[in-house]
């Protein structure tokens, strides 16, 4: 179907002019999306839907919940920017987009029917609200883990943005499902506007929810409606995306052990604070320091990593943002990196048609303002090095480490491609080339 799809929109943009293609194409969107659930035959109707949207921590809070389903014995599908799933078979998401259009996730979900999935779990973005790729998806429920400010050139501010997002509430809300449920962060400013819809069941999650929270070494262990958990996803972000997968699956009625159990056994997701292994000529781990792969792409992410691997001296590959889009916050992230880091790389990353060094000089700028105000007050500022090949930017940080240090690789996690001028594409695995520049270590 997707090249009848293809043929169709080749035609179409052949005969007509760009300017009105331009103007047509929220209505091209929404055909597509109609079509698609046409063709594959609405099978959202056959699942239990649940979409998780937010700014931060979708893919984890995927995962949290797909690992608590399957401990409850249930077979699921997932779409979300790490990998599709349908039951036992998982592949890499090669799309560079969270929310493929083009019929992929109509298709997705007849897959998932046909392999007698009981329940989907999709990331949802504002992006893909904009292209309509939301629309006849019928949600069952809807987690909403927290907003801050991204996709701003996007969608033209703020509550643009935050409307984008409210749009899939909407959708929970005008879904035909009998039993819907909308699960919020209530720590989150927002959250009572994602509260507000009209559903059959609302649950909160947040810090109060939770006591005797202990963190270190890689894990974290709280009390959670009197049952202690334990798990290996650490930092304060990750329980928020904890209490996010536990509260939507205590709300749909999985028993608080199960949830515990799944819980303790569920390793940490690729591209989010991964540490990369490597083992010498004896087979023994190497320990003398770590080098760790996140998908911090935000400046309110950024911090929380680095924040999360305090005390310790860091070493912080960065390349800011993608190119052509939230120019903003590059010097923040600066300023950051600036505050925390022990050495600073400044790298490429995905810059598109962007000049990669305007956007690494737009982070230089908040590093440097970090700097100077460092320097008044008689602190040590960072090494800083900027080298735009990412792959020598990562083996000169790992390189350069010392015992007890951490080299924190951020901004692309998974992401499978260097994106470049002329939607050329480079190949890419953050974790493979930071495993193969340990090894070079090691030797």
């Amino acid at each position: 179907m997707n090249n009848i799809f293809e043929q169709f929109l080749y035609y179409i943009k052949k005969l007509v002019p760009a300017r009105i293609f331009k103007l047509l194409s929220p209505f091209y969107h929404y055909l597509f999306s109609f079509l698609g659930a046409i063709f594959y035959r609405f099978p959202s109707r056959k699942l239990f839907v649940i979409g998780v949207t937010g700014t931060k921590g979708k893919t984890t809070t995927v995962e949290v919940i797909n690992a608590i389903l399957e401990g409850a014995g249930h077979t699921t599908a997932i779409a979300s920017t790490l990998r599709f799933k349908i039951g036992n078979k998982s592949y890499r998401n090669l799309f560079k987009m969270t929310m493929p259009g083009r019929t992929v996730l109509q298709k997705l979900m007849r897959e998932a029917v046909k392999n007698k999935c009981t329940h989907m779990i999709l990331e949802m973005t504002s992006e893909g609200t904009k292209q309509f790729r939301h629309k006849f998806i019928y949600l069952d429920a809807l987690v909403f883990t927290n907003l801050s400010p991204e996709h701003i050139e996007s969608h033209g501010s703020y509550e643009h943005y935050r409307n984008a997002k409210l749009k899939i509430a909407k959708s929970l809300e005008q879904s035909p499902k009998k039993r819907r449920f909308m699960i919020a962060n209530i720590d989150d400013t927002e959250a009572e506007k994602f509260l507000s819809i009209s559903v059959e069941k609302k649950a909160t999650f947040g810090l109060n929810d939770i006591k005797e929270l202990s963190m270190g070494g890689g894990r974290s262990s709280f009390r959670w409606r009197g049952v202690q958990i334990q798990s290996h996803l650490a930092g304060e972000f990750n329980i928020y995306n904890l209490l996010a997968g536990m509260t939507l699956a205590e709300a749909i009625g999985i028993d608080k052990k199960i949830i515990q159990k799944t819980i303790k056994t569920l390793r940490g997701v690729r591209g989010r604070m991964e540490r990369v292994i490597a083992e010498d000529s004896n087979g023994n781990e190497f320990e003398e320091f770590e080098v760790i792969v996140d998908y911090a792409h935000t400046a309110d992410s950024l911090l929380k990593v680095y924040e999360s691997l305090e005390p310790r001296k860091k070493i912080c590959v960065l390349g800011g943002t993608g190119g052509g889009r939230d120019r903003w916050k590059r010097s923040l992230m600066g300023a950051i990196a600036a505050t925390h880091c022990a050495e600073i790389i400044l790298t490429n990353e995905d810059p598109y048609d962007e000049d990669p060094y305007q956007i690494i000089n737009d982070i230089h700028i908040g590093i440097e303002k970090k700097n100077k105000t460092t320097q008044k007050e008689g602190g040590k500022v960072p090494e800083l090095k900027i080298i735009l090949d990412r792959k020598e930017a990562i083996e000169t940080a790992i390189h350069s480490a010392k015992k007890n240090y951490v080299v924190i690789i951020t901004g692309k996690g998974t992401d499978p491609f260097i994106m470049g001028p002329h939607g050329t594409k480079t190949p890419w695995d953050d974790v493979a080339v930071a495993k193969s520049a340990l090894h070079k270590y090691i030797s």
